[in-house]
């Protein structure tokens, strides 16, 4: 097939491009290096099947041939990256996923939108299925991700029902893997980095908040099976083992062997106390669940970092 993928430069975007073209597809990937990095696709430069565009995905896209799909995983999605560019968060949520909707329909092709467990806030229901409507503050300092993800559900939605178009939506929850940007404030990254440079390990909070963490090579692998199904619903794609941010923290301290000491500071508000999903709908509908361990997921992250110092 030829897919066009936006958000290519991204982390994940850039792994998920990395996929395709081993699965012999060709790839056309778009992203306009707001957060993503060219440094993230630079191997693909010479690969014969893979076509870059620099882009901005508000404004329309044309001219680029046959499309037999689109994924559109464009958006800042690190807390502050989204903080810093607010607007420019909500307009690729709602203007930019109108245009690859509208550039999907022109050419029949089906389109698949990377949206977030954010879209549940900070829930009330544990662990997460699809069926939840959520918990979210749309007017509080996260709402500028939350809601361009949300209305973004709703505008793909809205193109199934009234177009027939094929479409897909995943959740994807916490994620970690190389090409992570050491500096964007995501709890991988920062206690790595702080581990590393011997510095003290922030933690927002009393330490005691939840997460699921899942390996990037596992996530691409949901996402390249749901865009295989006919499943227009979202899906949550993320590892269902829970711990506590504090066991995480112990966790990357002995992982580094670093004396690091851990520091608390006062939790970000709508931080969500809470992130596990329930897996029970990918399992079923596309035979997936992650297999990359956390400590082998984690080595071959710190192995990536160390490797870009």
């Amino acid at each position: 097939m030829r897919i066009l993928v936006t958000g290519a430069a991204g982390f994940i975007g850039s792994h998920m491009c990395d996929r395709l073209l081993a699965e012999g597809h060709v790839v056309v990937a778009v992203d306009n290096f707001l957060t993503g990095s060219e440094r993230n696709v630079a191997h693909l430069a010479t690969h014969p099947q893979f076509q870059f565009i620099r882009h901005d995905i508000t404004q329309p896209l044309a001219g680029q041939g046959r499309l037999d799909a689109v994924l559109n995983m464009a958006s800042p999605a690190s807390p502050k990256d989204y903080l810093q560019h607010a607007i420019e968060t909500l307009d690729v949520g709602s203007a930019g996923t109108r245009n690859m909707l509208e550039l999907a329909r022109a050419n029949g092709a089906r389109f698949l939108l990377t949206s977030t467990s954010e879209c549940y806030g900070d829930p009330l229901e544990h662990p997460q299925r699809e069926t939840y409507w959520g918990n979210v503050n749309p007017v509080g300092p996260r709402s500028c991700y939350d809601e361009s993800k949300r209305f973004a559900e709703a505008l793909t939605m809205a193109y199934h029902r009234t177009y027939g178009m094929p479409t897909n939506i995943a959740r994807i929850f916490n994620t970690y893997g190389p090409r992570m940007k050491l500096d964007d404030g995501r709890v991988v990254p920062a206690f790595i980095d702080q581990s590393l440079r011997a510095e003290p390990i922030t933690i927002f909070g009393d330490g005691s908040q939840t997460r699921s963490f899942c390996y990037v090579s596992d996530l691409v692998d949901g996402i390249f099976r749901l865009m295989q199904s006919d499943e227009p619903f979202p899906v949550n794609l993320g590892n269902p083992n829970e711990m506590t941010i504090g066991e995480f923290a112990e966790q990357i301290r002995l992982l580094t062997g670093s004396s690091s000491a851990i520091v608390y500071r006062p939790l970000p508000e709508d931080d969500p106390q809470q992130r596990q999903p329930d897996i029970s709908k990918a399992r079923q509908l596309l035979g997936w669940e992650p297999r990359v361990p956390l400590d082998a997921g984690l080595r071959l992250t710190l192995d990536y970092f160390r490797s870009t110092d």
